[in-house]
């Protein structure tokens, strides 16, 4: 348990000749707190001021009340059991409110720290995650506080977001992301409390995300409504480019040397990916003006672009025509694809064929080994060109009979 006991500065004499009075405090360390008073050592015999101070009496008894509330703060978080997990950050921040002219400071809400932990984030699509998160607390509770967001809130939290018709995954993304900002606040020193040692967040394992060879050649040969055909394209020069993401696609320049290289939107990981002649064939196709591929010199924002794909691609498939001019009836072939099925389709593939763990890894840019080792682009460029290869290949070997 935290002591306290008064404490006079020597080391420190005021311009009046008088030394500042504090009060020393151990917790974890050793910190000190200034009471208002000064004396010299001549009237401060080491716990109250002698009868030589002026008004010594009334002195005193003000000191014993400041002295008796802090201890009787310590006493409580020994008896609630927080007195081992409190930070001298937060200890200091309790017992500074029972100082001689204390200002209640305006009450800082969970949402204004979570606001402080966004700002921090560099990237456009990490603060939209989080603003997300942000928008529904507000909508939840917005003047909730560490202190009441405790195992029960969360419950009526999760509770809420699931009433309203979120996915498991969904409003489990937002737990994650409150878990962060409890992580931020107590690294900080902000808080001590953490109520995700006995809060579980809940998942659901993730629906397949990717297709056979089998289904990429049918989608790749599929004579699919002319509309649909650069979506499709796209689609598989993502394939071919080891599963690219839309941005950084839409963002290529130039090809230098054969290949394509950029620093991944979402990571600022460098990639550097041999362009094969069944990529550079979609390219050649859809080559744009001022970018690689023509897809930012017709649409202002990618997004546009991506979310007419996401749904021109669910849609191909046999379309039935119910009498002359009548509605149109679609019987999709992959009605969940999106474009980030191409990613995860080139991984299990190359996976299926037998292609080693650390090079699918490498070729993805996820990390290898420590973090200390951990090799994105310097990995040998040659093992991943090789495997990127021998999917296509394999692709190219599977043929499937549209009608």
């Amino acid at each position: 348990m935290a002591t306290i006991k008064f404490y006079l500065d020597t080391r420190r004499e005021k311009k009046d000749g008088l030394f500042p009075l504090k009060l020393n405090v151990h917790n974890k360390g050793t910190f000190f707190l200034s009471t208002g008073y000064s004396a010299t050592q001549e009237k401060w015999n080491g716990t109250e001021f002698t009868n030589k101070e002026a008004n010594y009496k009334t002195k005193n008894a003000a000191l014993r009340k400041m002295l008796n509330d802090m201890e009787n703060a310590i006493f409580r978080l020994e008896m609630d059991g927080k007195s081992k997990e409190t930070s001298d950050k937060s200890l200091k921040a309790i017992l500074e409110k029972y100082l001689p002219g204390y200002v209640q400071e305006k009450t800082k809400f969970f949402t204004d720290y979570m606001t402080d932990f966004i700002n921090l984030k560099d990237k456009p699509g990490t603060k939209t995650v989080y603003t997300s998160t942000l928008n529904k607390i507000i909508e939840f509770d917005r003047t909730c506080t560490f202190d009441t967001m405790d195992i029960n809130w969360m419950r009526r939290f999760e509770k809420h977001m699931k009433d309203s018709g979120m996915k498991v995954n969904a409003y489990a993304l937002h737990l994650r992301n409150i878990r962060a900002v409890f992580n931020y606040a107590i690294d900080e020193e902000i808080t001590t409390l953490y109520p995700f040692r006995k809060f579980k967040i809940n998942k659901e394992e993730t629906a397949k995300r990717s297709l056979t060879a089998g289904q990429v050649a049918l989608l790749r040969d599929y004579k699919c409504e002319e509309y649909q055909e650069r979506y499709r394209d796209i689609f598989m020069l993502m394939l071919y480019l080891i599963g690219i993401n839309a941005v950084d696609l839409f963002n290529l320049k130039q090809i230098i040397n054969g290949r394509i290289e950029y620093h991944r939107a979402k990571t600022s990981k460098l990639y550097s990916i041999k362009v094969e002649p069944e990529a550079m064939e979609i390219i050649e196709k859809y080559r744009g003006k001022d970018w690689l591929i023509n897809i930012l010199d017709e649409y202002g924002n990618y997004k546009d672009f991506l979310h007419r794909m996401g749904i021109g691609l669910k849609q191909i498939g046999p379309v039935i025509r119910t009498g002359l001019g009548g509605k149109k009836n679609r019987e999709p072939i992959f009605p969940e694809i999106s474009s980030y099925w191409a990613r995860h389709t080139w991984a299990t593939i190359a996976a299926e064929l037998d292609i080693p763990k650390e090079t699918i890894s490498a070729a993805l840019g996820h990390e290898i080994g420590s973090e200390v080792t951990s090799i994105y682009i310097n990995f040998d460029r040659k093992k991943i060109d090789e495997a990127n290869r021998k999917v296509i290949d394999y692709l190219n070997s599977v043929r499937i009979k549209n009608k």
